[in-house]
């Protein structure tokens, strides 16, 4: 059977991308280190990662999760802040905080954590720390430009409040090219909707 590479993410609106483009274009002109750029149009943020899965299994995966989203409202998120990992002296990765109504972002992530646990996806071990990666260090970056890029995003203010609302869920999947991952949406699941009873 065909095997998809999915995981599961709150799509951003396009005025978020865009505000994403303009951090991006600004730390770009400063950054002298060898660093892959996400695509800004293409960032989500990823709540669940579930690897290669077979393609009949993407209906139970959903329903799994509209099960999770089901006592979840829709809630409201800011896009704010810039910060690394794993610290400001080797860089690796490079991302904007997410703030706002987080304790309901953590309560869905849970849920769905357990919920797709009880489909053989294995929880993370580590916490869940709601970020968007915009940058990723290239492995030749010295460690002279990896702490420069470090000053660079320290110096950097990325304050101007982007607030969306979160209404759904996507199951997504993401196919690898030369060009960098393509990512499609395969199923979209409201918050706070009752589960609809399959008529038999």
């Amino acid at each position: 059977m065909e095997q998809l590479r999915c995981f599961i993410a709150i799509e951003l609106p396009e005025e978020i991308k865009a505000g994403l483009s303009r951090l991006q274009a600004k730390l770009k002109s400063g950054a002298q280190c060898p660093v892959k750029w996400g695509d800004p149009y293409s960032i989500h943020l990823t709540l669940k990662f579930l690897g290669n899965v077979n393609a009949g299994m993407t209906s139970q995966i959903t329903e799994a999760t509209a099960e999770a989203a089901q006592g979840i409202s829709p809630f409201q998120l800011e896009i704010k802040g810039l910060g690394v990992f794993p610290n400001p002296r080797r860089v690796q990765v490079a991302w904007v905080g997410v703030s706002g109504e987080v304790d309901k972002l953590l309560q869905l992530q849970k849920k769905v954590e357990t919920n797709l646990a009880r489909l053989g996806f294995a929880p993370e071990p580590r916490a869940f720390t709601p970020h968007l990666t915009i940058a990723r260090v290239r492995d030749q970056a010295s460690p002279d430009e990896r702490q420069r890029l470090g000053q660079l995003i320290a110096s950097t203010n990325f304050e101007a409040v982007h607030a969306f609302k979160v209404n759904a869920i996507s199951l997504m999947r993401s196919q690898l090219t030369r060009e960098g991952a393509i990512y499609s949406q395969l199923s979209s699941i409201e918050l706070g909707k009752p589960l609809s009873k399959t008529a038999v």
